[in-house]
């Protein structure tokens, strides 16, 4: 099982932090974060539920990641194994996570694929993101993977969807012309485009699009 104890830093101030797999125990902290990390418009019902939790964590526990602040739970990331082919990459979020449910979970997978990453509001500041992602590479060394992939929002795009594509919007924000909240999060993270993807995931704010994002295991050489 996965257990990483290091410090963050708010502003010139070291901060202990526990990134570890989460266990039934967490569940309503894990749901607390769910509905802090996103608030409406974001719909509720996409919030994890118990049934969801307990298929993560039987189901497939070394991507069930969460991340603790001086013992309080502040985020947590999830993910599940599936066989992804780069030639036929579009799909939905519900068809690639079951709904969020992983049934569909592929012990021997290729690719460890991202269903959920959320920080509760109060702890953004710490960069406590960056240290899951960071974290769930590990697992995709660990476990001799090809890839993580998964669909990053877009919630930037509503704003100019009436004067650029989805792709022209995000080349723009890979050019450094333009800054989304979630696109802009994961290149920092080192995750790098594969394509748009239509009708991803219901989100008002994004037109319902999705940037297909992975990073590539180094230690890999599978095309």
């Amino acid at each position: 099982m996965y257990r990483k104890e290091f410090f963050v830093f708010d502003q010139d101030k070291p901060v202990p932090v526990v990134i570890r797999n989460y266990e039934e125990k967490d569940f309503s902290d894990l749901i607390r974060i769910q509905q802090e990390s996103f608030p409406p418009p974001f719909p509720s019902e996409l919030w994890w539920n118990e049934e969801q939790l307990k298929n993560h964590v039987s189901l497939f526990p070394e991507g069930a990641l969460c991340i603790e602040v001086n013992g309080e739970m502040a985020g947590s990331m999830t993910g599940l194994l599936v066989n992804f082919d780069p030639k036929h990459p579009d799909h939905t979020w519900e068809e690639i996570t079951d709904n969020g449910y992983i049934r569909n979970h592929k012990q021997n997978g290729n690719t460890l694929y991202v269903v959920d990453i959320g920080v509760r509001p109060s702890y953004r500041k710490l960069g406590l993101g960056k240290w899951l992602m960071f974290s769930m590479y590990d697992v995709v060394v660990h476990l001799h993977l090809q890839r993580l992939l998964g669909g990053g929002r877009m919630p930037g795009y509503h704003k100019l969807a009436n004067k650029i594509s989805p792709e022209q919007y995000l080349d723009a924000v890979v050019k450094g012309e333009l800054k989304d909240p979630v696109i802009t999060f994961l290149l920092r993270c080192g995750r790098t485009p594969v394509k748009v993807v239509a009708n991803y995931l219901e989100d008002e704010e994004s037109l319902h699009y999705g940037t297909l994002m992975e990073w590539k295991n180094p230690f890999s050489h599978s095309k």
